[in-house]
């Protein structure tokens, strides 16, 4: 941590209607929060992330503490009265490199330990590097790992569920350490698999085959066993990426998109081509 938090600019009052947990109780514990925000002023678009402000006092004298979550769904509708939001939050904790003492991270048990009802202090939204092209013929490739599965949950929702549906080919790659993770994206309600247009939309879940595998291992394999699907996808001109995750997600998607066009620079030089076109976006935490 710094020794001194950045400035948060303007905020808002949010309550917090529901915590959920999704994942089970021997698991690593992941929560979906629903926020409402009585300010119709507060907009945001898919893609785009909240702060959440933490009353302090923290570690350094630092009088509130701020972190920042993507938002889990789509934009609020014309007719809405209030502005209602999702986030997920995993509850995190870190190990002091001097001292070798756990510590519980304190924005995610500051939500996860929060109550329905509760009065939370939200900044944003913020730009995002993620913007939905326009053109409804354009092919998405969303590949994520743990929690980054949250913006393209919100993506799914604006083009199916608002738009009526998606011309080009949708497909989202997820790695998971254990089956406990997906098991936000298995909620009958908002289950990425089967919840939307099957005509266009596909989700490939990947789930790691031992205790020391990690997500983006798991999600290694998984682009690894779709390959074919995955890489046909990026030759073609209106293809659109969107990688989310942890650091090491984007080592993963190299090293395996550099195996299949048969070296490090075929690849790098596709790859280049996507991004100078604007069709290559990243979210990496």
């Amino acid at each position: 941590m710094s020794e001194l938090e950045p400035p948060i600019g303007p905020t808002v009052a949010a309550q917090l209607l529901e915590s959920r947990r999704i994942t089970p109780e021997k698991a690593v514990e992941v929560r979906h929060l629903t926020l409402r925000v009585a300010d119709p002023a507060f907009q945001f678009v898919e893609g785009q992330s909240v702060g959440v402000v933490v009353p302090g006092p923290h570690p350094f004298g630092n009088p509130y503490h701020l972190r920042r979550y993507s938002i889990a769904n789509a934009r609020p509708r014309p007719e809405d009265e209030t502005v209602a939001l999702d986030i997920l939050v995993r509850r995190c904790f870190y190990i002091d490199e001097i001292s070798g003492e756990r510590y519980p991270g304190i924005a995610s048990n500051f939500l996860c330990d929060a109550r329905p009802g509760q009065d939370i202090t939200l900044s944003g939204p913020y730009r995002s590097p993620f913007q939905m092209p326009q053109d409804k013929t354009a092919n998405l490739v969303m590949i994520g790992t743990g929690t980054g599965v949250a913006p393209f949950r919100a993506f799914a929702q604006l083009i199916y569920e608002r738009r009526g549906g998606w011309d080009g080919q949708v497909r989202l790659f997820y790695g998971g350490r254990t089956g406990l993770d997906l098991a936000y994206a298995n909620d009958e309600e908002t289950n990425l698999a089967d919840y939307y247009d099957q005509a266009s939309f596909k989700a490939f879940k990947s789930l790691a085959s031992n205790s020391l595998m990690s997500s983006s291992d798991a999600l290694q394999r998984g682009l690894r066993e779709n390959l074919d699907e995955v890489w046909g996808l990026l030759q073609a001109p209106k293809t659109h990426v969107f990688l989310a995750g942890l650091g090491k997600i984007a080592q993963v998607l190299d090293k395996v998109m550099s195996e299949r066009a048969g070296s490090v620079e075929a690849w790098q030089s596709l790859k280049q081509g996507m991004i100078q076109e604007g069709r290559w976006s990243e979210l990496i935490y």
